[in-house]
């Protein structure tokens, strides 16, 4: 058994009244505690480009709204990008990032002392750290999640299991590439040559960008109808703005996940609901959108992780 890593780590809270003190932990960041540490952690293969820190975020913001009903959630999910985006830079200290936190937020944020602890491997210690410290307890029998939140969801946790989640740019404003107004949000996309935090690099042209946007079919067709509208006017946009083709995929759940008892993940979907899916697979396809379902995730986050070069 190869030896422990020496590490540190520091929960991320959110502090909605910092005059009664009350919190919640909604992260953790963890890093290796020395320089031989480092070492130890890039010998052994690690991903990314500083694989000796990592940050992350819960996916369940259920004791933030009831410590705050009115938390910007949008904005506690971005800053995971944010403080990622910082630490892939070479340029940065963990440090100086924790400063930025503390006073951009009022102390809403705050960052406890740093902990030791002895990793078998940086993964799958941020998992146990998560697990002990920020994720609500899970009770036996859970409601199946179904719908857009769960793919997006799904398709995160694939990016992050390959590394190249902080390397994405994240819900991407389609009104840059259609027209001022546009209201849609793309999941996540990348350039395969891609700079982190952004799509394009300045002497890249007439690459390709590859957008991902999750689309549930099982309740109806109204998003994937909206996103083969929205497709020509983007990949026109790609075109001019980027110069660069689009490669755009909606990830949509399985058929046989939307079954006809919502107990029953076995049973066999109802005849309208597979002629539904099946209108919206053929809506998607007839403009040129590629349709993985959540079973392909695997497969394109690591396509993803060998064309960002990790």
């Amino acid at each position: 058994m190869p030896p422990r890593i020496p590490c540190e780590f520091s929960l991320i809270r959110y502090v909605p009244d910092v005059v009664k003190g009350e919190f919640t932990n909604i992260g953790v960041l963890l890093r290796a505690a020395t320089e031989n540490a480092r070492s130890e952690v890039s010998a052994r293969g690690h991903v990314g480009a500083r694989s000796h820190v990592v940050v992350r975020f819960t996916r369940d913001w259920s004791r933030v709204r009831c410590m705050d009903p009115d938390a910007d959630l949008g904005l506690l999910e971005s800053l995971e990008a944010e403080i990622a985006a910082r630490l892939a830079d070479p340029a940065s200290l963990t440090k100086p990032i924790m400063q930025v936190l503390e006073d951009s937020f009022s102390n809403s944020i705050q960052v406890s002392e740093p902990r030791a602890t002895l990793a078998e491997s940086i993964a799958a210690e941020l998992d146990q750290l998560m697990q002990l410290y920020v994720e609500p307890i899970k009770v036996k029998r859970e409601t199946r999640r179904t719908g857009r939140a769960a793919i997006a969801a799904r398709m995160r946790t694939e990016f992050e299991r390959a590394g190249v989640w902080p390397l994405m740019r994240k819900r991407i404003a389609a009104s840059t590439y259609t027209m001022p107004g546009d209201p849609m949000k793309l999941d996540c996309g990348y350039r395969p040559d891609g700079v982190p935090g952004e799509l394009v690099r300045g002497d890249v042209q007439n690459g390709v960008i590859r957008i991902f946007h999750a689309v549930s079919l099982e309740a109806d067709t109204d998003a994937a109808k909206v996103l083969a509208w929205s497709a020509p006017r983007l990949r026109e946009g790609i075109r001019r703005v980027e110069s660069a083709d689009l490669d755009l995929a909606a990830v949509v759940e399985p058929l046989r996940s939307i079954a006809a008892k919502q107990d029953d993940v076995e049973a066999e979907p109802e005849p309208e609901a597979a002629e539904r899916y099946q209108f919206g697979v053929s809506t998607l396809e007839a403009q040129q959108i590629r349709v993985l379902t959540t079973a392909d995730l695997a497969r394109a986050a690591e396509t993803a992780r060998r064309e960002l070069r990790l």
